[in-house]
């Protein structure tokens, strides 16, 4: 019988995963069953994908970039590593993104962003005190290479404006617009759309306060824009930007990239 064991394609004769992890792994182990943890003993298959986990080792290349991905539905991480992904804003939404990205395994990130990482970000943003004072691209690098060293990562410290639109994202398969000011969302999404025209657009728009969570959802409002949010609170005198909301809705556009990449375009 052929099956992947951690991340290694091998011939054996045993039937059932636990017999497998008595020749290769410790009884300890954690057994992973094409995406499923399992907890008591499972007859294997051809071509089945199995992963013998230590905990508390560390693994060699190939051996991690298995185990990272193990819990993943089959098949899947083959096709999000071909992803190509740009990451608009890099604050509450767009470093949130990236992270969630970089753990289901997009094989390439573009990072745009052209501030620095200020203390008020800490409310809501995936960084901490010692990324203060730095440019959020490359804290957020630092972050996403100690959690997924497989990424690729562009970075572009430069404000998204019309005139650069085109060279900022041009060969990328989707762009996230993940910026705070409303006029900004219109630059990046108007100009996206109107001056790349294979490009699929994941935006935002209504994160803000303690509203309920249940009123965040993903909407397709025309051919490849895709639109998270509430789409009516905005951040004001009053409702500011927390990190539960924000976040939820930050996962809405991580889920909808994934979505895509699998080809699934209904939202």
């Amino acid at each position: 019988m052929r099956i992947t064991l951690n991340g290694r394609k091998i011939e054996l004769d045993a039937g059932w995963a636990f017999e497998v992890r008595e020749r290769y792994g410790k009884p300890n182990d954690i057994v992973i069953l094409n995406g499923f943890q399992i907890e008591e003993d499972c007859k294997i298959s051809e071509n089945d994908i199995l992963n013998i986990i230590t905990k508390g080792v560390m693994p060699g290349k190939d051996e991690l970039e298995s185990m990272m991905m193990a819990r993943h539905t089959p098949r899947v991480h083959s096709e999000v590593k071909k992803g190509k992904v740009a990451v608009a804003g890099l604050g509450g939404l767009g470093s949130n993104i990236a992270v969630m990205l970089a753990r289901v395994g997009v094989g390439q990130l573009l990072l745009v962003d052209f501030d620095v990482v200020e203390p008020s970000n800490l409310n809501r943003q995936c960084y901490s005190i010692s990324h203060l004072g730095m440019p959020k691209t490359a804290a957020l690098k630092k972050q996403i290479q100690e959690i997924n060293p497989f990424v690729k990562i562009e970075l572009r410290d430069v404000r998204v404006a019309e005139n650069n639109v085109r060279e900022l994202f041009e060969g990328y398969d989707i762009v996230c617009e993940a910026f705070d000011k409303p006029e900004a969302k219109a630059v990046l999404v108007n100009t996206a759309l109107e001056q790349l025209p294979d490009i699929k657009v994941v935006a935002a728009s209504g994160m803000a306060g303690c509203e309920s969570s249940n009123l965040i959802r993903t909407v397709k409002p025309m051919k490849r824009l895709y639109l998270c949010g509430d789409l009516e609170n905005g951040a004001g005198t009053g409702s500011g930007l927390m990190a539960p909301r924000v976040m939820v809705c930050a996962g809405h556009q991580a889920n909808m990239v994934l979505r895509l990449l699998l080809g699934m375009e209904e939202a």
